[in-house]
């Protein structure tokens, strides 16, 4: 096992500056509601899990726990008339449209040698129909996060470094409460919108000096479009920007082939920092998928690849159709 020694001393400098960490997610079109609040409850009332293993064999190297619960009342409503909610084309029951409200719950925790940080979001969306194929979703959450040092854990290649001296193997942590908020133009085949994150600033936070500097508000928008190419095959395009003004902008994007609305495999890339080759199925409620990310230009310096595995599973039965022109998967 490799210690992650130089690399920790310069990362945990940047962090410490700029008193964040940009989450990473290889399969963020099926987590939408961690980005924007707007899209919780979109593919209905579902748990979703992930588990993420970052530069795979070096000891402490980032691990990524994410969890999340999301309620839609639109589900409940159809799910006590009918017992069974459908998405076959003649179906009049459109989650997409009706307009409810939705709520959720996520729980994720990071961490990174000496570092940890765990985040909590309670969110809220409902939506309005604009047109017979149209919904627009407003959505806000509730944010609470901690972020830990301990010192005792911490290696540099530079004994004594002015950096980490005043800690003298003591812990460090601060607490955050926050607001994100988001909209978001939805039909059956797309989706497109922008959420801001952050948007206090992290003005109503404790705890110690570590981490006691400006936290920026982040920008992200967020697309998707899938449509059938024949009677069982169809295509998913996902994309995702972000932006804030200490880490600056990042982009990705995927591409997907899905058979039958049960399997599918796709190929990814995350601007100067990654590519990523993903494949996954759907076992009636429960949805499985796998990631394999890796580095490239920036973020070669590490030359180690990034797992990721996931796992969704509504909570209402959901008779998805594996003939026609529909896909229901993103």
């Amino acid at each position: 096992m490799k210690k992650i020694v130089l690399t920790i001393a310069l990362l945990a400098s940047v962090l410490g500056a700029s008193a964040q960490n940009r989450k990473h997610v290889a399969n963020f079109s099926l987590f939408q509601q961690y980005f924007n609040p707007a899209l919780t409850g979109y593919e209905g009332s579902m748990l979703k899990t992930y588990y993420r293993n970052q530069w795979t064999g070096f000891e402490d190297a980032p691990k990524t726990i994410f969890a999340s619960a999301e309620l839609d009342l639109a589900d409940m409503v159809s799910w006590k008339k009918d017992g069974l909610l459908k998405t076959s084309q003649d179906d009049n029951y459109s989650r997409q449209l009706e307009a409810k409200h939705a709520f959720g719950l996520a729980v994720m925790s990071d961490r990174f040698g000496p570092f940890s940080e765990t985040q909590l979001h309670l969110s809220y969306g409902t939506r309005v129909r604009l047109s017979e194929k149209l919904s627009l979703r407003w959505g806000a959450a509730a944010t609470y996060s901690t972020q830990q040092l301990d010192a005792s854990k911490l290696i540099t290649d530079v004994m004594g470094d002015p950096e980490f001296e005043n800690f003298n193997g003591q812990s460090a942590k601060i607490g955050k409460l926050d607001l994100n908020m988001g909209l978001m133009l939805t039909a059956d085949n797309f989706y497109v919108g922008y959420a801001m994150q952050d948007i206090l600033k992290g003005k109503m936070r404790t705890g110690d000096d570590y981490l006691n500097t400006s936290f920026p508000q982040h920008h992200v928008v967020q697309a998707g479009y899938r449509t059938a190419l024949t009677e069982q095959i169809g295509v998913v395009v996902n994309g995702l920007y972000r932006y804030d003004q200490k880490l600056e902008d990042t982009m990705e994007g995927q591409l997907k082939a899905v058979y039958q609305n049960m399997l599918w495999v796709g190929a990814g890339y995350r601007k100067d920092l990654a590519y990523s080759l993903q494949g996954g199925v759907r076992l009636n409620q429960l949805r499985v998928g796998y990631v394999y990310e890796l580095p490239t230009a920036d973020a070669r310096y590490i030359d180690k690849a990034t797992n990721e595995i996931m796992l969704t599973y509504n909570l209402i039965p959901v008779k998805y159709p594996k003939y026609g022109k529909k896909v229901t998967i993103w």
